[in-house]
């Protein structure tokens, strides 16, 4: 069958289930009044030089959620990498509370101080980027928020020879609705000279 993706459904059901598994973006930031973290599955790397990562949250002006809107007034976030041992304390943070609620506490999870910017981060993500905001886009119903990388946590366990090793990073990918992946089936492709 071909056709436009109201055809399918709705654009939103066909994209995010069909571009799958996509990384999720556990963005953490600070406010006046709370520490604000939530995870976002539209999330990739935009850019090696500079080091950038971009994450797209639905909502756009004076639509936008807190953690957008704290990243945007504040120029700056935390970008942790959701891992096997934390999907459930990633799950809990997806809830929706009021502005004034630290999602740390929460949720139960413990942060820590980043080194560079003024956003907290999850002190057992294995993977955590500090970012100052590089640019915004806005896009349909949708603002794409670019986030340049100035610091990375990266922790030992994950490490072999002092290199970030994918096969120790147990990361977990947004399918559609309710289902997620480990990343943990994998296999080897030589690329073709």
């Amino acid at each position: 069958m071909e056709g436009s993706p109201t055809d399918f459904g709705s654009a939103y059901r066909l994209l995010s289930g069909a571009v799958i598994p996509r990384p999720i973006a556990w963005v953490s930031t600070r406010d006046d009044g709370a520490d604000n973290l939530a995870p976002y599955s539209f999330f990739t790397v935009a850019s090696i030089d500079p080091p950038i990562v971009v994450f797209a949250p639905v909502g756009r002006g004076d639509d936008l959620k807190d953690t957008p809107r704290n990243a945007i007034e504040h120029g700056e976030f935390v970008v942790n990498v959701v891992t096997r041992d934390l999907v459930e304390q990633m799950n809990q943070t997806a809830a929706t509370v009021s502005a004034d609620v630290d999602e740390f506490d929460h949720a139960g999870i413990e942060k820590a101080e980043s080194t560079v910017v003024d956003a907290p981060r999850v002190v057992d993500a294995h993977v955590a980027f500090e970012c100052t905001l590089h640019d915004t886009v806005e896009m349909g119903s949708s603002t794409l928020v670019f986030g340049e990388v100035v610091h990375a946590h990266v922790a030992d366990g994950v490490l072999t020879d002092g290199k970030l090793d994918t096969t120790k990073l147990e990361a977990v990918g947004r399918l559609a609705g309710s289902q997620y992946v480990y990343t943990t089936d994998r296999f080897e492709l030589t690329r073709p000279p």
